[in-house]
């Protein structure tokens, strides 16, 4: 008989930890983020030319690229 009454209340416990609750701030909540905004990866540069140098670090750390040079 314990051993159900063990096993009842793991699964109760088990059961209760896969609960999701919604999470929502409260509009009049001081806890909002006060941080600034994000700013784009290319910082203040030529977009075109960030992801240039981008795909050819890229390329660079392809193996097969690299053993066959």
């Amino acid at each position: 008989m314990s051993r159900v009454l063990l096993v009842l209340i793991i699964a109760a416990f088990g059961l209760a930890a896969c609960g999701e609750r919604e999470q929502i701030m409260e509009p009049q909540s001081e806890k909002r983020y006060q941080g600034k905004p994000d700013t784009p990866p290319w910082g203040e540069g030529d977009r075109a030319a960030w992801e240039n140098a981008l795909k050819a670090r890229q390329y660079a750390q392809h193996e097969d690229r690299r053993i066959y040079q």
